[in-house]
């Protein structure tokens, strides 16, 4: 063999070797880069889906739990309660309790102090909503009012009022919709569409939330929380949120204090004029009973 074919011989080899070893060291980059994209782009998903990590507040600090919107129960779960006779604590089902004192809810209080949390629910003006918050003043009393989008509305005044004078103002949605139908996105624009309004009209935050019709779900009340807000259920409530079913005063004087139990949150609604006539009696009756109204911050569980 000539030295010309053994030299094309050994330049034709390098030539192999050095496009294997290119080769090699293309693959090895792009598996290399390939590595770093998926570790950001794993960040950037822990990041965006950050906004739906909830901790569970009644963990301690050293349990804190993320719970995400994502693995929750969307089942519609209508809240209700079995009323107790000789003003015995209300059956207000364990999983109910459960599951909404896991978001940090309300549906009872504590049932050895005999505290009362007076809530309304006013959807609307139906006239009575001065001579209720009249009737509070007078017997100095704290009540949470859970107020919508249109209350809001057609009566800033009111809620005005409701501030200044020391209650509690809740959100009760703008627009009064059944929350586990709504998206995680709609909920937070029921939510805080109103909160934005009272609190840039009032600069006032609100914190306490009562879900309409009281329809829940694990994942409503999940993004309730994250949103900041502490859901409020209830261990009393009466039909008298029916316009048509008005003009039974005594009936629902009866209802109100046969019903009366420690750790109550009573749920009425500022819409009935029956409820506005039998309110001063009520309260008056009830501390006479020697029963405390107390404020949701001061709540007990």
């Amino acid at each position: 063999m000539n030295f010309y074919v053994l030299k094309k011989l050994l330049m034709n080899k390098m030539l192999n070797i050095i496009v294997v070893t290119v080769f090699l060291i293309f693959v090895i980059f792009v598996i290399f880069v390939a590595g770093i994209s998926s570790n950001f782009k794993g960040l950037q998903v822990g990041f965006n889906n950050s906004s739906s990590k909830i901790v569970n507040k009644n963990a301690s600090l050293g349990d804190a739990v993320l719970v995400s919107s994502e693995t929750l129960s969307t089942k519609l779960i209508e809240f209700g309660l079995k009323r107790a006779e000789n003003h015995e604590q209300p059956d207000v089902g364990s999983n109910n309790k459960k599951t909404i004192e896991r978001f940090n809810g309300y549906v009872i209080g504590n049932k050895d102090s005999k505290n009362i949390y007076l809530t309304f629910d006013v959807g609307y003006e139906g006239g009575y909503t001065e001579k209720i918050l009249n009737i509070l003043k007078e017997n100095n009393v704290k009540a949470c009012f859970f107020i919508t989008g249109q209350f809001y509305k057609t009566n800033p005044e009111l809620v005005k009022k409701m501030i200044d004078e020391g209650h509690i103002v809740g959100n009760h949605t703008v627009n009064h919709k059944t929350l586990p139908k709504c998206s995680d996105e709609k909920i937070e624009n029921e939510v805080m569409t109103l909160h934005k309004e009272i609190y840039n009209d009032f600069n006032y935050e609100m914190k306490y939330m009562r879900p309409p019709k009281g329809e829940y779900s694990e994942r409503s009340l999940a993004v309730i929380q994250r949103l900041g807000y502490i859901p409020v259920f209830w261990s009393f409530a009466w039909d008298d949120w029916d316009d048509s079913k008005q003009g039974r005063e005594e009936y629902g004087k009866k209802k109100i204090l046969d019903n009366v139990h420690n750790g109550e949150i009573m749920l009425l609604h500022a819409t009935s004029k029956d409820d506005s006539n039998i309110l001063d009696e009520v309260i008056k009756t009830i501390i006479n009973e020697g029963y405390s109204f107390k404020s949701l911050d001061e709540f007990e569980g």
